[in-house]
């Protein structure tokens, strides 16, 4: 097999497919197991609610620590240095915002979805319509993201250079998860976030290790040798690599960082998480447990990409296949050879297999729980046909993700992934914070908040040079950009929040009273719940 690029040592295509061969040989055998006891609604959506603050608070991070967090963060401080760290800064304070204002009152809310938290005071069924709109919109964006990233990393691996065949591999990526989803619902692929959190940080701290004992285990020799292999210089460590070099790019600064921030606290995957929990108390302690894990990853992360940019080089990882998400499997090429590569892309599959099953199973238990269950059968659905319905969901997903993964091969999928949040913080911050604190919200405004922010976020997104007017657009060689910003955060999220209050003024019925004043004690105790 040729080299991937010059003065690089040929990875082994055989090691690498063994190794994520046997982890998905593993995991698919403990998702059967866990999967077989899935006898109810509850079970399906929510694993009985039997998880531990410690086992939940792993299986987030696993849900969290996306393929953005292992390729595309390693990538973009490789390429872009001190700017390239936002994004993990990002990602780690957003927790906070769940730790203080939504995990505890959410799960004693709630029962499977955010619909279930939005509906509890309004109009059952526009609001939960509402609720599972944005959740399907805001898990494909994430979706985008994880399927580009596999595509990326099997050019990688196996030297795969043709749209076809990246295409294949992205296909088959998504047949495992919608087997993980159909055979295990939330227990099994709750199980498989654990395993693969648990393998992520393992592979992490070690291939940190390795790279501090390259540079005599000096912080300050790797930043040396990272800026001088860098076209930037010392620049690479200084901010400004990525933004600031103008007033657009400053703008654009502070609304990724405002999408990162608040974007997790919104996001249907990890709010769905809370349920998996026996009380109010265990999701407390689920979002410690994450953040603690995602701080030592994090931490990782800052070694790992200017490791990458020290040992590798910006060049070879703009030219190899996957462009900056490539930036961590070639430094393991680098670092320990085809079988330590072999071990990072298990890792990198594993990451993306988990991910994607866990907004799997968000999307299609928002759908089935929300729209059939509570909008076509009036809440009366029988439990086997709603766990049926939520299958067929996953699959009708699942195609829609390899197809949109296929469009979007290639893209950095740390910048996908902040759109997602983008998204998120639009469409559902807003409405979350007003139930749960603002006794004068109505149906009115939950509607407007929604659907305003989440089709300003769209719209924004549509006319950016994310998609045409950019070098890097999705698509090139047109351009029908008006909106200088790459992401909208700064202006949706906002838009959303004045959405939401506007529409309350001047919405109709007002909000009942005795339904707010029961919420409030069910958020704040439990009682009831």
């Amino acid at each position: 097999m040729t080299a991937l690029a010059a003065g690089t040592p040929a990875s082994d295509p055989i090691v690498n497919t063994a190794v994520f061969a046997l982890f998905v040989a593993i995991t698919l055998y403990v998702v059967y197991r866990a999967g077989t006891r899935n006898s109810s609604t509850a079970d399906y959506y929510a694993a009985g609610s039997a998880f531990t603050g410690r086992q939940n608070g792993i299986a987030l991070s696993g849900d969290f620590l996306s393929a953005a967090s292992f390729l595309g963060i390693a990538g973009a401080i490789a390429i872009h240095g001190y700017d390239g760290f936002l994004y993990s800064i990002g990602f780690l304070v957003a927790w906070l915002v769940d730790l203080l204002l939504i995990a505890e009152l959410l799960r004693n809310t709630g029962r499977f979805t955010m619909g279930d938290v939005l509906s509890f005071r309004m109009k059952q069924r526009p609001v939960r319509a509402a609720a599972a709109t944005s959740t399907l919109v805001i898990s494909f964006f994430y979706m985008l993201a994880q399927m580009a990233g596999a595509g990326g990393l099997v050019a990688l691996l196996l030297n795969v250079h043709s749209k076809l065949g990246q295409a294949l591999v992205i296909g088959v990526v998504g047949l495992v998860m919608v087997l993980y989803v159909l055979v295990g619902g939330m227990k099994g692929t709750t199980w498989v976030q654990i395993i693969k959190a648990t393998i992520l940080l393992l592979c992490g701290a070690l291939l940190t290790v390795f790279l501090f004992g390259k540079f005599g285990f000096s912080f300050s020799n790797l930043l040396s040798s990272a800026a001088e292999n860098s076209p930037l210089g010392d620049k690479l460590l200084e901010p400004g690599g990525s933004y600031g070099r103008n007033d657009t790019t400053k703008l654009d600064f502070v609304s990724l960082s405002l999408a990162l921030v608040l974007g997790a606290a919104a996001l249907p995957h990890v709010l769905m998480r809370f349920y998996t929990v026996p009380d109010s108390r265990e999701a407390r302690r689920s979002v410690v447990w994450a953040t603690a894990c995602m701080f030592v990853f994090y931490l990782c992360t800052l070694v790992i990409g200017f490791g990458a940019a020290a040992l590798v080089g910006a060049d070879e990882i703009k030219n190899a296949p996957g462009g900056e998400n490539s930036a961590a499997p070639l430094l393991a090429l680098h670092v320990g050879g085809a079988l330590l590569l072999g071990v990072i892309a298990a890792v990198a599959f594993a990451t993306i297999l988990a991910v994607v099953a866990g907004l799997t199973i968000t999307a299609s238990a928002s759908f089935a729980h929300d729209v059939y269950a509570n909008i076509f059968k009036h809440g009366k659905a029988e439990p086997a046909d709603e766990v049926r319905v939520a299958r067929l969901t996953a699959v009708v997903v699942g195609v829609l993700a390899i197809a949109g993964g296929v469009l979007a091969n290639g893209q950095n999928i740390a910048f996908l992934v902040a759109l997602a949040f983008a998204v998120a913080a639009s469409a559902n911050l807003s409405t979350l914070l007003y139930s749960l604190f603002w006794k004068r919200f109505n149906t009115t405004g939950t509607l407007w908040g929604i659907y305003g922010g989440l089709i300003a976020c769209l719209v924004l997104v549509l006319f950016s040079p994310v998609v045409s007017g950019a070098p890097d657009a999705i698509f090139k060689g047109v351009d029908f950009a008006w909106f200088p910003l790459k992401n909208p955060g700064l202006v949706s999220i906002p838009f959303s929040f004045l959405c939401g209050f506007v529409g309350t003024l001047v919405g109709k019925p007002k909000a009942d009273a005795e339904k707010q004043a029961e919420m409030e004690v069910r958020s704040l105790t439990g009682i009831g719940g």
